[in-house]
């Protein structure tokens, strides 16, 4: 294939996946689910497939995907289920690999253990771009989402490691604490290198204006992690997951508003692409799948039908963990309600002991201590309110056991088998059978099964209540900085009364408009009428009318056209402000 028509292809491929995109909002069905059927299709179109090596989507397209997912997960969210994904990507994958690697053991008679296990290891993660890509869409339960998602972030890491680990043992070169030993080192080392990569480029990207040159470095930190991880033989998949967490963690705090913009837009154009065109890259690589599989002595047929079997058997266990799961889970919220009880009374008492001692109500360390021990427990009641109000059930339990789906990393991790492995060919159609069944059966009924289950996603009125709480708060703090009679600018000079009274009204405009979509609900008529809609609309003329007055002028070249573009991009954050405003209570 030369380079004009790889060329054509990728374009071919580009403009499908945008396609996809758009379709699938009107059909109701996720993008990925069919790009995947299209590229079925594609791939019996002569000459049309094409076969990435699997070191290509391993080491050059999972890096980014993981990052770009962990970016947008919530610290704190993956802090409170963290019993739950560690569980699901560390001892579900561990199950799922040695009951399904013992049972091809047994189907294939001149397959060995090890080399079972490892292609067990290979469809026992779930698929982070499927999760993400459905749970939103669908509109699961945030904390559904969030297990999910943190799941799929980390269960790749255990599966490669096993991976690696029984291709190693297939030569007889390890041994079960060699394995354990391995998989402990491989953590420890990656979250390691994640940490250390995570505060050093947010510490650089911190110290950089330039949001091009922001966003330039934030596509490298995926790779910076990656690489030394895997150099040194620890999970450079999990390396990149703990840097990403740590990245979107601290960009609140570390990086410049604009910076924050323009990394949010490139990653979620980049993440569009790649995800989507990995779904589309299996749905291509059928057809060769099955012709490697044809020149070997079993059928394609018959690898096909195992791959429904081990799809089943992947899907039963995954039940039968989450029942014992949802009990631990009940328990811990249990023990926690009685722990936070303990704790309450504690500080009752030791409040009562300050308010009674002057020595220590003046000790600046038993202050100290106490701020802590509140905000532990302010903390601690936090995660038991959300538990309560997003406890799973059984519903949870269901949706969580049926959105197991997985995806291209399995089919890559499965071509990264030995060449000399028996059965190899059909051991590959085997786990590409398991991702696809997975993601069009599992992912094309998952809406289906939401309505059966009657589980709702949030609230939209609670949601918009919240958000209106929050801008309130956040703007009574933020006038307390003009009640100061004595306030100056950073250069010290005074500020003029009608300056600060404009400040004043603008401040209060996004939490007055909040509110009024909260009591009243968008899209009521007499919202239409408030002062501060009324405010929104008469700006967006204005804008409109200076946006067109800006086109004279470029069609005139009266200005210099760097003038041109910095007012432009000036329209643009403002316009994209007063829609943040409107749509703030409906994200």
């Amino acid at each position: 294939m030369d380079l004009l028509q790889t060329g054509l292809i990728g374009v071919v491929g580009l403009v499908t996946i945008v396609a996809a995109g758009a379709f699938s909002k009107r059909l109701g069905v996720a993008a990925p689910l069919i790009l995947i059927v299209i590229g079925v299709g594609f791939s019996f179109i002569p000459g049309a497939p094409v076969q990435v090596p699997h070191q290509v989507i391993l080491y050059g397209l999972l890096p980014p995907i993981l990052y770009s997912a962990a970016l947008n997960v919530p610290v704190l969210d993956f802090r409170r289920n963290l019993t739950s994904i560690s569980a699901l990507s560390v001892l579900l994958v561990l199950a799922t690999t040695f009951v399904t690697g013992v049972v091809l053991f047994f189907v294939f008679p001149q397959l060995s253990l090890a080399a079972g296990i490892a292609i067990g290891a290979v469809i026992s993660p779930t698929d982070a771009v499927a999760a993400t890509a459905l749970g939103k869409r669908l509109g699961l339960p945030p904390r559904l989402v969030t297990i999910l998602e943190g799941e799929s972030l980390v269960n790749d890491a255990t599966a490669l490691v096993l991976l690696r680990s029984a291709i190693a043992a297939t030569a007889g070169a390890v041994s079960f604490w060699g394995v354990v030993g391995d998989f402990a080192f491989a953590v420890a080392v990656a979250v390691a290198i994640g940490l250390v990569v995570g505060v050093v480029t947010v510490w650089l990207r911190s110290k950089l204006r330039d949001p091009l040159l922001d966003t330039a470095i934030s596509f490298t930190v995926p790779f910076i992690a990656f690489i030394p991880a895997e150099y040194l033989h620890a999970s450079g998949v999990l390396a990149v997951v703990v840097a990403g967490l740590y990245s979107g963690h601290n960009s609140a705090s570390r990086f410049t508003p604009q910076a924050r913009i323009s990394e949010r837009l490139n990653w979620r154009t980049l993440q569009f692409v790649l995800e989507n065109g990995v779904f589309l890259l299996m749905g291509v690589e059928v057809t060769g799948l099955i012709s490697n599989t044809l020149e070997d002595d079993l059928s394609a047929g018959r690898a096909v039908v195992i791959g429904f079997i081990m799809t089943a058997i992947v899907l039963v266990l995954r039940f039968i963990f989450i029942g014992p799961l949802l009990l631990v889970l009940r328990r811990q919220t249990e023990n926690a309600e009685r722990m936070q009880t303990r704790w309450g009374a504690f500080l009752a008492r030791f409040r009562v002991r300050m308010d009674a001692d002057d020595r220590l109500a003046t000790n600046e360390r038993v202050i100290k201590r106490r701020g802590r021990l509140e905000q532990a427990h302010k903390r601690r009641q936090a995660d038991l309110d959300q538990a309560r109000a997003e406890g799973l059930g059984w519903r949870g339990g269901v949706i969580l056991g049926w959105s197991g789906m997985r995806g291209v990393v399995t089919l890559a991790a499965a071509q990264s088998l030995p060449e000399g492995t028996p059965y190899r060919a059909q051991l590959v159609l085997i786990a590409f059978t398991v991702a696809v069944t997975t993601l069009l059966v599992q992912g094309g009924t998952l809406p289906w099964l939401i309505r059966l289950t009657g589980i709702r996603g949030t609230d939209r009125a609670a949601d918009r209540r919240e958000l209106a709480s929050l801008l309130d708060e956040l703007g009574q703090v933020g006038l307390l900085a003009l009640e100061d009679p004595d306030f100056r600018l950073p250069g010290g000079e005074n500020v003029d009364p009608a300056v600060i009274e404009r400040v004043r009204s603008d401040t209060l405009l996004a939490a007055e408009s909040a509110w009024e979509r909260a009591d009243h609900g968008a899209g009521v008529d007499g919202l239409s009428h408030s002062p501060q809609r009324q405010y929104r609309a008469l700006r967006r003329e204005v804008l409109q009318a200076e946006r067109d007055a800006l086109l004279e002028a470029r069609s005139a070249g009266s200005y210099p056209s760097r003038i041109l573009s910095r007012a432009q991009a000036l329209l643009d954050l403002e316009e994209t402000r007063l829609e943040q405003i409107d749509n703030g209570g409906n994200g």
